[in-house]
């Protein structure tokens, strides 16, 4: 991560394998004083700074790409509080027989992706703040379509400083990153449907699944998009 971002002596992150709606995520963003990069943490799901209801974040876990400008919840930190979320990857489900079975979608060079988000912070009190994020969504790929009509904005290296920057507001310039990731260079496969539970955590998550395996997982599904 801190090649791909060209980060400093930033904290170790933690890693985990099954991340849900209104946990802890690490987010890169520009320093509003040095313009550095920088890794700081988020719970995902959007508070905006005027929502008096801070239920509100479990309804603004992503962002749609084409109204990211309009939504009054997302138009002001789209232009001017926007963030990248590294991940390895990231789940979607397919009904299969009576049970919703989850997949695993990475890119096949095994780099990690990252995706396009927006945060903002609400002043809770004089000493408390809350740090929240989304996490933008576009129409999917050949590879994900069957599986859900939206996916993860992933943005490429090369544009990682438009994104970030906060001299940067335009949404004529911005949107055009926010295109589907190329099919060809992504892989998917079956993952055990333990992943339903959120509680489920560990490498065995992300390992190639056949349903003759046995597992303990419930029908609770751990909702990404």
């Amino acid at each position: 991560m801190r090649d791909l971002f060209n980060l400093g002596d930033e904290e170790p992150v933690e890693i985990r394998y099954n991340v849900a709606p209104t946990q802890d995520v690490p987010a890169v963003v520009e320093g509003r004083e040095d313009h550095k990069r920088h890794l700081e943490h988020f719970k995902w799901g959007l508070v905006p700074y005027w929502a008096d209801d801070l239920k509100i974040a479990t309804k603004l876990i992503n962002a749609r790409s084409e109204t990211l400008f309009e939504k009054p919840s997302f138009r002001e930190a789209a232009k001017k509080r926007r963030c990248l979320v590294p991940a390895a990857g990231f789940y979607e489900w397919r009904t299969e027989g009576k049970k919703k079975q989850p997949y695993y979608f990475r890119l096949k060079s095994g780099a990690p992706m990252a995706f396009a988000g927006l945060y903002e912070t609400k002043r809770l009190s004089d000493t408390e703040r809350l740090r929240t994020c989304t996490i933008v969504t576009t129409t999917p790929n050949e590879m994900v379509a069957p599986f859900h009509d939206r996916m993860p904005a992933v943005v490429r290296a090369e544009d990682f400083d438009q994104w970030l920057s906060r001299s940067v507001s335009e949404s004529w310039s911005l949107l055009p990153i926010l295109v589907p990731f190329p099919a060809s260079e992504m892989e998917c496969f079956a993952v055990d449907p333990a992943v339903n539970k959120v509680t489920s955590e560990g490498p065995e998550c992300v390992v190639p699944y056949t349903p003759t395996q046995k597992t303990k997982a419930d029908e609770t599904p751990n909702l990404f998009s």
